[in-house]
């Protein structure tokens, strides 16, 4: 499923709250915009296509792709018939109380006697199920910025307070993976990299902003081949990885750098100073992999041969599982929670942590409020970088404004990084 908000509006550009009014189109801006989502969705065969009957998300699927939409009424805007053509400053000024509890208690938000956020997460059950109901397995859906959140986050099982929790910018796209299980991936949300030359990642004003990212491939990445804890270097292309992702990043004004002390997430931060050696790495344990135990050093053969049944439970339950001599995913959860918490306390700037697989996807979880359950439900490839903000300070709600983003490495916007074992 790939997820592809409208272009720049001409009410975005005013700042005016649009909701399902219908007045506004896309300026030249936003016309570049969708252009510039279908050049990189060219190579693209998708089966179906779904579109908000909005105009704005109309004119921008006609710019993605020549196959006439399906116009579905539940991919509309979130229904603000009250804020329609306001600022959000002049909401809070008309409204305080209504928007004071839209920003911090969205389920609890009413309006007219409705509870416009709840009904947004129904209607995203309901264009669910007749998109995923519709024969192929390529899927375009071309929409807004309120309703592509509540369409990843019924995906993954984030209720209404997932709303205002995932970025998504004018012309971003967003991939989701459904296995035949009915199991849901997030590959990637809100990447930009097709709509600038170079994707700024610089947090607004007032903003504090965090970048996570993962270590270059190994060996055994490749091969499939456990490593948690066991202290495997980069290979050739983890190493460039490392150094496109650096390039990436190096001209950000870091002022702190956090990494597992394993090889290969240390060795992939440690390249960023040679661009800036006037950072330091703080090491924290707790940012260390995962330990497999037993399963450490094995092909997934293997482990099945000694532990027969263990990988499909991992795979399908994965919270279930102890790691035979290892840990488990709460243990995880427990020790991520305590890092993050220690890298907060000390932020005072914009900050990069350098980890691994399976500790990003339970920082990422936990940001979010999703338990070790939804472990698999977010994709991190080598080299790839999320984004995460705290625009009211680092007791305020987190927000995923990037995941997984890999442009850098490939041109893809497709995470075309190895596959294997964690």
């Amino acid at each position: 499923m790939v997820l592809v908000r409208h272009g720049q509006s001409s009410w975005n550009v005013k700042g005016w709250i649009q909701g399902r009014a219908d007045e506004s189109v896309l300026t030249e801006l936003g016309i570049e915009q969708a252009r510039r989502c279908g050049t990189v969705l060219g190579a693209v065969q998708f089966d179906q296509v779904f579109s908000s009957p909005l105009n704005r998300a109309r004119h921008t699927c006609t710019l993605i792709t020549p196959i006439p939409p399906t116009l579905l009424a539940t991919l509309q805007e979130i229904d603000l018939p009250r804020w329609e053509g306001m600022t959000a400053q002049e909401v809070a000024q008309r409204f305080p109380q209504e928007h004071q509890i839209y920003r911090l208690n969205p389920a609890e938000f009413e309006i007219a006697g409705r509870y416009p956020v709840v009904e947004l997460w129904a209607e995203a059950r309901a264009a669910w199920e007749v998109i995923l109901a519709s024969p192929g397995h390529c899927v375009l859906v071309v929409a807004h910025n309120a309703i592509n959140q509540a369409l990843i986050s019924t995906a993954l099982g984030l209720g209404p307070m997932g709303y205002r929790a995932l970025g998504q910018n004018n012309g971003g796209i967003s991939v989701l993976n459904f296995d035949d299980q009915g199991q849901v991936q997030l590959e990637s949300l809100n990447q930009t990299a097709h709509l600038t030359e170079t994707p700024n990642f610089t947090p607004k004003p007032g903003v504090t902003r965090l970048l996570l990212i993962r270590h270059g491939e190994t060996d055994w990445n490749r091969t499939g081949r456990f490593q948690g804890q066991l202290d495997i270097p980069l290979n050739a292309t983890g190493v460039d990885q490392a150094q496109k992702t650096v390039a990436l990043l190096k001209d950000l004004a870091f002022t702190q750098v956090f990494v597992s002390p394993l090889q290969r997430a240390y060795t992939t931060a440690q390249a960023l100073l040679a661009h800036q050696p006037h950072l330091a790495l703080t090491i924290l344990d707790d940012l260390q992999e995962i330990a497999h135990g037993t399963w450490e050093g094995k092909y997934h053969p293997e482990v099945e041969a000694e532990y027969p049944g263990l990988l499909a439970v991992w795979n399908q339950q994965p919270e279930t599982v102890q790691m035979p001599a290892g840990e488990s995913l709460q243990e995880i959860w427990a020790r991520s929670a305590q890092a993050w918490a220690a890298i907060l306390q000390q932020v005072n700037g914009l900050t990069l942590v350098a980890a691994h697989d399976a500790i990003n996807k339970a920082l990422l979880c936990q940001v979010l409020g999703l338990g070790p359950e939804a472990f698999w439900r977010f994709k991190q490839g080598n080299g790839a970088v999320s984004v995460i903000d705290y625009p009211d300070g680092i007791t305020g709600r987190g927000v995923l404004q990037s995941l997984n983003y890999t442009a850098h490495l490939t041109g893809n916007i497709f995470d075309c990084t190895a596959a294997g074992a964690l």
